[in-house]
């Protein structure tokens, strides 16, 4: 696939034209005006077609005969439509971009507009979605998909949907162009699935705001959106430390081996961080997942159960002893006494059926609700608390009936801008306690949710299609302006843990921005729910890519520091860098962790050569094999045994991501000897005794 330079055809940067051809369409009227837009970046104009509105009567498409106003560098067409309103086409050129609106009046009734765009037959889209397909989730990780980065030949719906839910309406092109629709309302993309030629875009709401770019280089497209939907949250230099979690932690009698618990906290934390330490694995975040609290789903009026979570204040000060953070689960709803009140007040989401889940969430609009949930996140961030999951934002959000909320806002529209705003609610909160030093992480993702969090990848299925989804999502975050992204390693409570699986996925995580190992069932590699269950390979796999990860946190925080300042992702599909090699475009398994690092996740199991695309421009040395340098504009095949990732540092770079090798060798020697939790556990209790008063 190659980025086509704009032939010198114009001579102007933009030029904006309206024509009209009798041309037969399958989404309007027979006849249909063409609006014409040129750019030097485009090897030719982008022509939009078939413009229409929706009412409840049925589809009123724009005439043929249209008035056109020039005013500076506005363009605008007006005309009379059959049901009497006056419509508009607005468009402003600002710089080698287009902002556009569709517009009617009046307005009452509208239900939502449309449009096309020509489109050529080999041009490909990627971006809107963190999923691989559109659909069930599931979808998106079944045996057998072909489908990857390109979005040519798919339907997508602009709607945020549980779990895999990180989602943009935005979409770069092959062409040269990207386009960003800027409204909450959902929508619908067709690119190509319905009329070859056409990518058909719709969007529900009274009137529709649009900006396409143009650029000669895809990566100028990214940033620009990134700052115009950001711009991107830089957490603290922490969070790319690597992550523990478990989905439940149960408070044992006993450690894994049998060994006694004395310990004052909760045994599997206690449990985790004392393996992890005594293998030498870094951790710089420890995350405990829902329930830690009473009532009947743990999650009561944001109070600890000290049951399962015992002297949880001072469990924090000691894993802050050890330069970790506590990160815990939270979501947007009420419950115990908080769930009573806020039901009273009517400080709920308008139109939610009771339900076990997600019931009643907050309605964020409402500034009296706001501070009442967040009067909860307060308790947990007194205690030290450095950061939260956010979970369920996407999950069970009321979007039908006449229902409004409490700023008058349509439900519907609030569906896709909830999950921003239980991003912006929480970061709120957490910088009056903590300033700058925090991360929310959600789960889900819109436009608006990028300045306040970084995000990861839902409940992905532990298969070696769940890892290829996961390979393609860090990508699309990346387009869609999401840098910091992760996924839960090994999948989330896959039944068998698979050996191939979780140590491809180990390394996949290591050259992600948030490296978070688990759930993994709720247990560790050391006591899997299969054979061996002491999997000493794996071990050394996590110790390997979570040390190399660790090593990598000031280069990845630079990376961060770029993305917040200038849009730039951390991590960049090959046509990022090499928008003119075919390659570049078709090896979506290829990609640059920021400017200097080139990896290449190996997904199928039992696969020991991989195949290589590198950017041109560069010579790459192959991290495992330091003797074997490579001019770059090529691809090559490497081997890749079941603890290697096939990684690249750029020459020059100053990088040194150390013996490999070596430390795949003692990671072996260290993970085949079990600690003795009985003696590593003097060390919680005498610090305990120290520090309890």
């Amino acid at each position: 696939m190659k980025y086509r330079n704009a032939a010198k055809l114009f001579p102007a940067l933009l030029a904006i034209t309206l024509f009209f051809a009798l041309h037969a369409t399958s989404w309007s009227n027979p006849e249909r005006q063409r609006l014409r837009l040129s750019s030097q970046h485009l090897s030719k104009p982008l022509e939009c077609s078939g413009f229409y509105f929706d009412t409840d009567k049925g589809r009123i498409a724009l005439p043929v005969k249209l008035n056109t106003k020039a005013k500076g560098k506005r363009l605008e067409w007006l005309a009379k439509t059959q049901d009497g309103r006056s419509a508009s086409i607005l468009v402003i050129p600002e710089g080698d971009n287009f902002s556009i609106r569709l517009s009617a009046q009046p307005a009452d009734g509208i239900l939502k507009w449309g449009f096309h765009i020509d489109s050529g037959r080999d041009e490909y889209f990627t971006g809107l979605m963190e999923r691989v397909v559109d659909g069930p989730q599931q979808a998106s990780w079944a045996p057998g998909l072909n489908e990857a980065m390109n979005l040519r030949g798919q339907k997508v719906e602009m709607l945020v949907k549980p779990t895999t839910s990180v989602y943009a309406p935005f979409y770069v092109s092959s062409r040269g162009y990207g386009l960003f629709i800027k409204t909450d309302w959902p929508g619908i993309y067709d690119f190509g699935a319905t009329v070859p030629d056409q990518v058909g875009i719709e969007f529900e709401g009274p009137a529709l705001d649009l900006k396409i770019y143009t650029a000669a280089q895809p990566v100028a497209i990214i940033k620009a959106h990134a700052l115009d939907a950001g711009p991107p949250f830089l957490p603290p230099k922490w969070a790319y430390r690597p992550w523990r979690w478990r989905d439940e932690h149960t408070h044992r009698a006993t450690y894994y081996d049998g060994t006694p618990v004395n310990g004052p906290f909760n045994s599997e934390m206690m449990e985790d961080v004392l393996m992890m330490r005594a293998y030498g694995i870094p951790c710089g975040v420890y995350w405990i997942d829902r329930p830690w609290g009473p009532g009947r789903i743990g999650y009561d009026d944001f109070e600890i159960d000290p049951k399962r979570l015992p002297n949880f204040a001072a469990s924090v000060k000691w894993l802050n002893s050890h330069q970790m953070q506590m990160v815990l689960w939270i979501a947007s709803f009420f419950q115990g006494q908080m769930q009573k009140e806020a039901l009273e007040k009517g400080y709920t989401l308008p139109g939610q059926k009771p339900s076990i889940q997600n019931y009643p969430l907050a309605d964020l609009s409402n500034p009296a609700a706001k501070t009442y949930w967040q009067s909860g996140v307060e308790k947990l961030l007194k205690l030290g608390v450095a950061g939260f999951k956010l979970d369920r934002g996407e999950e069970q959000i009321p979007d039908g009936g006449p229902f409004k909320r409490f700023d008058g806002k349509s439900i519907r529209e609030n569906r896709n801008p909830y999950v921003a705003m239980f991003a912006q609610t929480v970061a709120e909160v957490a910088r009056k306690y903590r300033g700058e030093d925090f991360v929310a992480m959600p789960r889900g993702a819109y436009t608006g949710s990028s300045p306040y969090a970084v995000f990861w990848g839902g409940d992905i299925g532990g298969t070696q299609w769940g890892l290829r989804a996961s390979i393609i999502a860090v990508q699309r975050a990346a387009v869609m302006g999401y840098p910091n992204w992760g996924s839960d390693t090994c999948g989330y409570n896959e039944q068998t843990l698979d050996q191939d699986m979780c140590a491809r996925w180990l390394a996949f995580s290591c050259f992600t921005p948030i490296m978070e190992v688990g759930p993994t069932r709720n247990v560790a590699f050391w006591n899997l729910p299969r054979e061996p269950k002491y999997d000493s390979d794996l071990i050394a796999v996590w110790r390997l890519y979570a040390r190399l990860h660790d090593r990598l946190a000031d280069y990845s925080y630079a990376q961060a520091q770029e993305a917040a300042r200038t849009g730039l992702p951390i991590v960049r599909p090959l046509f990022m860098a090499d928008p003119k090699a075919p390659a570049a475009w078709s090896n979506w398994w290829t990609y640059l962790y920021g400017r200097d690092l080139l990896v290449s996740p190996v997904w199928e199991k039992d696969k020991r050569i991989q195949e290589v695309y590198l950017p041109s421009g560069s010579r790459w040395r192959d991290a495992w094999r330091p003797e074997k340098v490579y001019k770059g504009g090529r691809s090559i095949k490497v081997k890749a045994e079941l603890h290697q990732i096939p990684l690249f540092i750029r020459e020059g770079s100053g990088i040194d991501s150390g013996d490999l090798n070596q430390e795949w060798q003692e990671s072996m020697e260290i993970a085949a000897k079990r600690p003795g939790l009985k003696a590593l556990e003097t060390e919680v209790v005498n610090w305990f005794k120290k520090h309890q008063k």
